[in-house]
This record gives structure tokens, C-alpha cells and sequence, in this order.
């Protein structure tokens, strides 16, 4: 049989977007594996009973502070159960669902669990967890649940989602201000100063101005110009992925962000409808989703009716946000709307990168047991040493790390880095595990403190000659604990 023949049954109107449908959940999975195979290794340091932010803790106050209503306020499946072994069991159990799902079993059930998985380790991990992505995989999770024989709306919603990722962040850099957007420099200085760069951000650090400068207005107009082609006819559409994907594709090559720029491309896929699909897939594949569930006019009525409901509440609720991140306040007969939806993330803004950094600023931490002779705590993946080479983690996010470029940014992050340097002296063994090493070999140490450090890719020539990829200059001590 011709391949035409084997698409015929996928193109028909009621059906375009199966094959889009099938492929973009098999990704969903991926990346759920992803994420949730992440904190398998670190969620009992950030919230284990010897972590940062101990979830019995956390569960205490949410019940003191919310009463009844703390499930709604803090909705968490470690209301059932709590401890080490049940943050380890909800994070192993979400690589077995998203596994599940991979091989197409149960779907809509997997889905439901895997959304209900995350958002509870969200909830553990807190300022851990804050970050957009975590938001951008609850609410495109959640959208989710309704695309296994959905209607036609769900493709539209989760187009959505990406419209509001994208414009929302390029309109984040104008407001701000920030002289490094305006000015077109802010590639100038991304590369050196994000949170975690690998070796290709050193690379692309020492291209000429002027492809700087032009990417920086590259990423304003795929941001704010772009977004808007993906309501407009097909052939629109259908560059606004490629060029979103491309984009996705460069910053991948350069930043250690995790799967947010793969969860991008993702949702790029929903852009595509079967016949674009199709030209990229084997037509062996093609085959073996004839089965899958429609997506158009033959959808499952009681799934129509609640993607519909989902709608009426994350749109509406999507407007009033965006549009108070706009007006710089909230609007007080709208912000109780948003209120009562922001738990569970189905309903975002989104700011990547509104401002940008013009030098790197970091911190170490050394220890000591007699206070005479200190060590450095080496960090897995946060740069320090100046000759380790910039790894390469994604789709790894490596939380400790991440938030240890916030530390310099003021108080507003001491909490969690108190409470850090609390557990290193206390010898906790699930936070020392995701250091590099150990810090002290032979005892636990007494004191720790801040050295203050300031950054800088090496050129060539000092890459050359030393061999190092950092030149860094010691600023002094900030804090002693």
C-alpha cells in the first residue's frame, strides 16, 4: 500500500491532528521522564526530613496558616503520606507513569497522575520549584489530560500556552527597561552570566558584536512578532514553528535550561497538522496510530464538554494575569479569580530573562571544623573551578545549583541559603550527596562562610595559555555562619 494511501484515513478533517496528537504525548512523556527522573535524586535534600524545607514542615504550616482549606491552598498527594520514602515513591512512580504513557498505556489516566505527581513535588520543592518551567509542565500537563480524544479546542489551548510563553517574554523585556535589551547587547552579556552555561555558551560568548547584536534582535522579534503567526493560516503557522524551533535549537547549544526549550519545540508540534507531520515520520508509524484517538469532530463528548470548562477557567484566568503583569498591579475585582486557580499552575505568566546581567557575580562556600583551615564545597555543576570544563546537564536541572546564582541577588533568597549552610553543618548526608564531594573526608564540619567571586569567560589567547575557560577575581567575604 502507498504512503498516501496509509495517510488517507489521517487526513480526513475530523482527524488532522492525530498523528500530532500521538507524537506530541510520546514527547510529553519524554520529557516528564525527564523531570521526574531529576528529582529522583535530589527531592529528599530539598524536602526530605534532613532536606532544606522538610515537607512534614511544610504540611504543619499550610494546615496552620489555610485550616480546611489547605488542600485547596496546597494541593499535594503528601497530604496522604509524607517523608523520605514517600517523595522518593511519587518521584520514582512519575518515571514509571511517564513510561506508561510512552508506550500508550492508559493515557488519560497516566496523564492525570503524572499532573497530580507534579504539582506535588512542585509544592515540596519550593523556591526550589518556582521557576517557569516547572509552570510551563503543570499547565501544558494539565491541558494534556484532555487531548486523548479531544475536541478540536484542546490543539487551540495548548497553542495557547505557547503564544503566552513567547509573547509574554519578549513583552517582559520591554517593560522592564533593561538598557541591555534596547540596546541590542544583551547576548553581549547573556552567555557569561546566566545561572548554568556549558561550553557552547563559552564559544558563542566570543563571536563578533555584530552577530551578537543581531541575535539579541532576533530573539525580540521571535518573541514579540512571531507569537502572533501562530493564529493565522497554515503557512503562518507553519513558519512560526520552524522559526521557534530553530530558536529553541540555538539555545539549546548555548544554555543548560532544562527541558523548558524541549517542551518548547513540543508545543511547536501542535502548529503542525498531520499532512506537515506526516513528512517527517516513517510510514510504518503512520500505521501503528491509525488507532489512536481522534482529535476534531468525533471527539468523546464528556471530554469535549470539560476541555470546554478547562477553557473558561484558563483562558480568562490567563488574560487577567498577563494583563497584571502588563499594568505592573493587580486588578482588584479580577486578582481573587487568579487566586483561587494559582496552586494548582494551569493558568501562567511568563518572563524569561526580562533583565539581563552585565558581570557574574558568585559565591562559594567553604567549611571548616577548627576555623583555621577552610575547604571549598564543590558544586556538581555550578561553576567554580576555573579550569573545570562548563557541562553540558541537559535536561538535567540541577536545582542547588540553579539556585546558587540567586544568592548575590540580595536577601530575598537567604532563606533557603540559611537554611542550607544550617544542613552542611549539620552533616546532612542527602544534601552532601548532591555536592561534588563530601566537604570535610574525616568529620563534619563547624563553621562555613562566603567567599565572593566575580567571573568572566577566558578570551582565547588566556584560554590558551592557562588553559582555563574562567578568569575570576576574589571580592572577599560576605558572610560567615
Amino acid at each position: 500500500m502507498s504512503l498516501a494511501a496509509r495517510m488517507a484515513p489521517l487526513m480526513r478533517p475530523a482527524v488532522a491532528y492525530r498523528l500530532a496528537g500521538w507524537l506530541f504525548l510520546r514527547g510529553l512523556a519524554l520529557i516528564y521522564l525527564a523531570a521526574f527522573a531529576s528529582m529522583v535524586v535530589q527531592i529528599t535534600a530539598l524536602a526530605g526530613e534532613q532536606g532544606i524545607y522538610p515537607i512534614a514542615e511544610q504540611l504543619a504550616a499550610a494546615q496552620e496558616r489555610y485550616g480546611g482549606a489547605a488542600l485547596w491552598h496546597y494541593p499535594s498527594l503528601f497530604w496522604l503520606a509524607s517523608g523520605d520514602w514517600a517523595l522518593i515513591a511519587v518521584a520514582w512512580g512519575g518515571c514509571a507513569l511517564a513510561l506508561l504513557l510512552l508506550l500508550g498505556v492508559r493515557e488519560r489516566l497516566s496523564l492525570i497522575l503524572l499532573y497530580l505527581g507534579y504539582l506535588s513535588l512542585y509544592h515540596a520543592g519550593q523556591v526550589f520549584t518556582s521557576f517557569q518551567w516547572d509552570y510551563l509542565l503543570l499547565e501544558t500537563g494539565f491541558l494534556a489530560v484532555f487531548l486523548p480524544g479531544g475536541s478540536r479546542l484542546i490543539v487551540w489551548l495548548l497553542r495557547w500556552v505557547l503564544f503566552k510563553l513567547r509573547f509574554l517574554s519578549g513583552l517582559a523585556k520591554l517593560i522592564s527597561g533593561d538598557p541591555q535589551w534596547g540596546g541590542l547587547t544583551a547576548l553581549n552579556h547573556y552567555f557569561e552570566t546566566q545561572p548554568l552555561p556549558h561550553i557552547g555558551a563559552w564559544y558563542a560568548h566570543q563571536l563578533p558584536d555584530w552577530v551578537l547584536k543581531t541575535g539579541t534582535a532576533g530573539t525580540l522579534f521571535v518573541e514579540l512578532i512571531v507569537p502572533f503567526f501562530l493564529f493565522l493560516p497554515r503557512p503562518w503557522r507553519l513558519f512560526a514553528a520552524w522559526v521557534t524551533i530553530l530558536w529553541q535549537l540555538l539555545i539549546i547549544a548555548t544554555s543548560n535550561h532544562n527541558w523548558l526549550n524541549l517542551l518548547t519545540i513540543l508545543l511547536c508540534l501542535l502548529l503542525f497538522d498531520d499532512r506537515a507531520v506526516s513528512r517527517l515520520v516513517p510510514g510504518g508509524l503512520i500505521e501503528r496510530i491509525q488507532g489512536a484517538a481522534p482529535i476534531g469532530k468525533h471527539a468523546s463528548r464528556p471530554v469535549a464538554i470539560a476541555t470546554l470548562v478547562a477553557a473558561l477557567v484558563v483562558v480568562p484566568a490567563g488574560i487577567v494575569s498577563a494583563t497584571e503583569m502588563i499594568r505592573g498591579r493587580t486588578i482588584p475585582m479580577l486578582s481573587g479569580w487568579n487566586d483561587r486557580v494559582e496552586p494548582f499552575r494551569i493558568a501562567n505568566r511568563y518572563h524569561v530573562f526580562p533583565t539581563m546581567d552585565t558581570e557574574r557575580i558568585a559565591v562559594q562556600v567553604e567549611v571548616s571544623r577548627d576555623g583555621a583551615d577552610w575547604v571549598p564545597l564543590n558544586f556538581r555543576y555550578a561553576p567554580d573551578d576555573p579550569a573545570a570544563v562548563p557541562q553540558v546537564v541537559v535536561p538535567h536541572q540541577p536545582r542547588l545549583d540553579w539556585l546558587l546564582w540567586f544568592v548575590p541577588r540580595g536577601p530575598v533568597f537567604l532563606d533557603w541559603f540559611g537554611r542550607f549552610l544550617e544542613q552542611v553543618l549539620a552533616g546532612s548526608p542527602t544534601l552532601t550527596a548532591l555536592l561534588q564531594r563530601p566537604p570535610l573526608e574525616d568529620g563534619t564540619p563547624s563553621q562555613a562562610r562566603v567567599r565572593v567571586y566575580r567571573y568572566r569567560f577566558t578570551t582565547p589567547e588566556e584560554r590558551d595559555a592557562s588553559g582555563n575557560w574562567w578568569v575570576r577575581e576574589d571580592l572577599g567575604l560576605s558572610l560567615i555562619h
